[in-house]
């Protein structure tokens, strides 16, 4: 009888699969980033960006990962980036350290550097976005927030609600310009009888310009109409001083005074005209992958009366659903220490409903 002779020959293709395998491991960490820190520890990934004091480094298991600095060891770039010199000049080329000097290897030649002499590094996707802050047109780098609201019942009572608001911000290098209005008209019809029962509009432009990196002028212009607190306009232009007291990837405090001039008619005839020494903040805060928060509160004392002051307090918070759309709650509180006769010292302007991002 013939003996026949099996040879497994699967073994050689799964011993090439797995030659591949290992090949692409290999060239995946080849073309990684890698920074190592004076402790020793390694973080691997891509760099995104070298900014102030710190690193940040996208890695693919532990997310986005942030250190100082004056705590790197040595940095290897695989991909070419932006990298900034303390003498203002800008090269782009693969990184590595090589004997505590930082060398990096552009299409013309090696740079090298001190670890202290580099004072940015970009990825391609940051160096696009910070070219794209240099100079801009007017009607570049908007985005912000459209809101609509609606509301009603029927039956024995009918009411209807309707509510919307516009938020946008234009944010630079050196300046930022922000845009607000929010509005509200309700009624009701009980037996018989119709009434509105809220009618109000607010709305208003701010512009701040960097001095320092901690220091900026502010200017603003607000309207104001409030139909039940019989207030036909507020008109308030006014300017002054702001301090960038935190500005961090994930909140912001802006603290702010100054000076505005105020002027307010009421219907019932009443007409105030004054200058006001205003005090205040702005606060903004990303509460994670999908919700952001924005305050802002302002203090106004009347210089002419002794006494006399209002506030203006507004909150929202907008929570992402899908690319184009969000859910978006708000709150505008105005306080008049001094009203018109029989009404009321605070009126509240609260909202929530769907809405659309937007960007420019």
């Amino acid at each position: 009888m013939k003996k026949l002779n099996y040879r497994n020959t699967r073994a050689p293709h799964w011993n090439a699969l797995l030659g591949i395998c290992l090949l692409c491991v290999f060239l995946t960490s080849a073309r990684a980033d890698q920074i190592v820190l004076k402790n020793g520890d390694r973080v691997t990934g891509t760099i995104v960006k070298k900014d102030g004091k710190t690193i940040t480094v996208k890695t693919d298991h532990f997310g986005v990962v942030t250190t100082d600095w004056d705590q790197v060891e040595s940095i290897k770039a695989s991909e070419p980036v932006t990298v900034v010199l303390q003498d203002g000049r800008s090269v782009q080329g693969t990184v590595n350290t090589v004997n505590e000097t930082v060398e990096v290897a552009t299409p013309s030649g090696t740079v090298t550097t001190a670890p202290t002499g580099v004072t940015a590094i970009r990825d391609a996707e940051e160096q696009t976005a910070y070219e794209r802050l240099q100079h801009p047109g007017w009607l570049d780098l908007w985005a912000g927030t459209a809101t609509l609201g609606l509301a009603g019942t029927s039956g024995n009572s009918e009411t209807l609600t309707f509510t919307t608001g516009v938020n946008a911000a234009r944010v630079t290098n050196t300046d930022k310009t922000t845009l607000y209005f929010n509005a509200i008209k309700a009624s009701a019809l009980v037996n018989g009888v119709s009434a509105q029962t809220a009618r109000a509009v607010r709305g208003g432009i701010g512009y701040d310009h960097n001095i320092n990196p901690k220091v900026f002028f502010n200017a603003f212009n607000d309207y104001e109409y409030d139909r039940f607190q019989n207030l036909d306009l507020r008109f308030v232009i006014g300017g002054g001083a702001g301090y960038h007291a935190i500005h961090t990837d994930l909140s912001t405090l802006d603290l702010l005074t100054g000076f505005d001039y105020n002027h307010s008619h009421f219907d019932t005839p009443l007409t105030n005209s004054f200058g006001e020494f205003y005090w205040g903040d702005q606060y903004s805060r990303k509460m994670g992958a999908a919700t952001s928060l924005v305050q802002s509160f302002r203090m106004f004392h009347d210089i002419s009366a002794f006494g006399a002051y209002r506030s203006n307090f507004d909150v929202s918070a907008v929570t992402r659903i899908t690319k184009w759309i969000t859910w978006n709650v708000s709150l505008s509180d105005r306080y008049l220490r001094h009203p018109a006769p029989d009404r009321k010292t605070n009126d509240f302007l609260y909202s929530t409903g769907l809405g659309i991002t937007f960007a420019r």
